[in-house]
């Protein structure tokens, strides 16, 4: 079932447009996050779904009723809004700002029935807020807030659950829990969950659909796996310096060189954390010899860092070997990220030797002990470190 469409909709304040040509549809159980950069228009999108502002043009269909000519009251039993602004708790428990959530069903007095006492307590439960239920809401963290307000927001038995930004001020743990409580709640109880979030790699694990707003304009709206590539997000977010790789759900920083360079033999994904410490130093790089299919080969590429490459499960040929070496000799120094060693990529080990026997400064982040085995007499001319930061102490004394 459709449970959210908009016909030609557009939104803004006034006759301001902020967002035009706005055209989804969201069904029954799924969850549509809208992603876009600040002020590109996602709050004035979801506060114009949820019938706090009207149109400027086009309409607001739910379960293919026009928004506008649903009363408030029978809104509020059909949708629930979870937004920015935050409440101030003041004297009030958990439960007392959970239960403000049943004012569509009780009345004029707002007595709670035994009914609504044990909806508000299953709302906790749902969000594992229940052994928050006696504590005062000002004491919380912003985590439990959090999980609170989507109780509060359960316990008018929506179809429908709208927020906004819900995982801004969380920490990672609060992030990822509080998406898995939604995931949850659309799933299983088969609520309709549109939000917005900064998040590009939650957002694109965990929700069935993506709306991009950029420049006031939807540039993208589908199922994520079909909809989001890495020149859509760079251009979506405006990332100078900066990319995304799709594949990993990551932005990584450009490496920029301030003068040194540095030859890095990696793969299994031991380059990774290399490329990262020496790109915060302003240290060029250059790594070799990485197959297509490994991570240190993605990390790599996002960063924009030089390559040598061969394609996936292919032995090392002679004249990728030999283009490697004479990116050693145009390198200030060389590290062995300590990759496992194996057919395909023995040379590597090559590689690595002979930089020791041309003079070149070689670092090496295995054991002497290792080290030995692999690079025999050579090996008392390799410096072994510890960690990534001793070397790069070293070459930037």
């Amino acid at each position: 079932m459709i449970m959210l469409n908009t016909e030609n909709l557009s939104v803004g304040y006034g006759k301001k447009v902020v967002v035009s040509n706005v055209n989804i549809k969201v069904s029954e159980g799924e969850i549509l996050c809208l992603l876009g950069a600040n002020g590109a228009g996602k709050t004035t999108t979801l506060r114009t779904l949820s019938g706090l502002l009207k149109p400027i043009e086009g309409k607001v269909m739910l379960k293919g009723e026009d928004l506008l000519k649903i009363s408030k009251k029978e809104l509020s039993k059909k949708m629930a809004l979870v937004l920015t602004k935050r409440i101030q708790g003041s004297l009030m428990t958990v439960y007392n700002i959970v239960a403000m959530g049943r004012y569509p069903y009780t009345g004029f007095f707002g007595k709670l029935t035994d009914k609504d006492t044990n909806k508000i307590f299953e709302a906790l439960k749902l969000v594992n807020a229940f052994d928050l239920a006696e504590r005062y809401f000002d004491e919380l963290s912003d985590g439990e807030k959090q999980k609170v307000l989507v109780a509060r927001a359960l316990v008018q038995e929506p179809e429908i659950i709208v927020l906004d930004e819900p995982t801004s001020h969380l920490d990672i743990k609060h992030r990822l829990e509080l998406m898995k409580i939604l995931k949850t709640l659309s799933k299983k109880k088969n609520i309709t969950v549109v939000l917005s979030l900064h998040e590009i790699d939650i957002a694109l694990k965990s929700c069935d659909k993506v709306m991009l707003i950029n420049k006031n304009k939807v540039i993208a709206y589908g199922e994520p796996e079909d909809t989001v590539n890495e020149k859509i997000i760079n251009n979506l977010y405006g990332l100078k310096d900066k990319n995304f790789n799709n594949l990993l759900g990551s932005v990584e920083l450009s490496n920029k060189a301030s003068g040194i360079k540095a030859f890095v033999v990696a793969g299994d994904g031991t380059g990774a954390p290399l490329y990262r410490a020496l790109t915060k130093k302003e240290i060029g790089i250059y790594s070799g010899i990485l197959h297509e299919n490994d991570v240190d080969y993605e990390i790599g590429r996002t960063i924009g860092i030089g390559m040598d490459t061969m394609g996936a499960f292919k032995s090392i040929d002679n004249e990728t070997y030999l283009k490697a070496i004479g990116e050693i000799s145009n390198s200030d120094f060389v590290i062995d990220a300590g990759f496992d060693i194996g057919n395909i990529n023995i040379k590597n080990v090559d590689l690595i030797k002979e930089a020791i026997k041309s003079n070149k400064k070689v670092f090496s982040l295995r054991s002497e002990v290792d080290g030995k085995k692999i690079y025999g007499e050579l090996s008392k001319k390799v410096n072994y470190e510890n960690n990534i930061s001793d070397i790069i102490k070293q070459v930037k004394k």
